[in-house]
């Protein structure tokens, strides 16, 4: 009975040390991904958890995508980190941003970085890779809805739905298809992760 009592008490440590390593591991990460730059926005109004955001133009680099939307997020961020990484025309390394976004385009997925805010489309280096296109985006507006957990359908699902019917019963005009932002790499803790849905509205 002292064996297994001993044996007991000596996996229980170790579990509860694997969980704070895995907290503390977590936070460490979520403390340098806060110094990450993330675009700009000011908040016009919020309503249980669904805000109206305010955009200023913004340079992006993207990639379309063919495959389902798990799939090509990971080769879209592949392709684009790569650019980032320096293999561009000026050999030149660009800050890591967040979100990445994801918006589907006719059976097709934009997977898009905003660039660091010190870049003007004039003078961000030119991609190498002929896939990546560099595009402004015009100053907007924006319906988004946050929301942590893993980046699921199930539980993209559950919150576009929410943010869809929030639309809905307040008669809010959007346009297009959804974004998708997900600001954390796939080892945070889902608890600590930072995504959002967005549709870009008429204001």
């Amino acid at each position: 009975m002292s064996r297994k009592w001993e044996r007991y008490k000596r996996n229980s440590y170790i579990g509860i040390i694997l969980i704070f390593s895995t907290l503390f591991f977590g936070c460490a990460i979520g403390i340098a991904m806060s110094e990450v730059e993330t675009p700009n926005y000011q908040v016009k109004s919020s309503f249980e958890g669904v805000e109206i955001r305010e955009y200023p133009s913004m340079v992006v680099a993207l990639v379309s995508v063919e495959g389902d939307r798990k799939q090509s997020v990971g080769n879209g961020f592949r392709i684009l980190a790569d650019y980032i990484f320096g293999n561009n025309r000026s050999e030149e390394k660009i800050a890591m941003t967040a979100p990445v976004q994801q918006q589907s385009f006719e059976k097709r997925w934009q997977v898009r970085f905003v660039m660091p805010s010190t870049y003007a489309i004039e003078n961000l280096p030119k991609p190498r890779n002929s896939r990546i296109k560099i595009e402004e985006i015009a100053p907007h507006h924006c319906i988004a809805i946050r929301f942590s957990g893993a980046s699921s359908d199930k539980n993209i699902e559950k919150n576009q739905k929410k943010l869809i019917d929030y639309i809905r019963k307040n008669q809010i005009q959007s346009v297009g298809s959804p974004t998708y932002a997900f600001y954390d790499p796939p080892w945070i803790p889902s608890f600590m992760r930072r995504n959002e849905i967005m549709f870009v509205i008429n204001q």
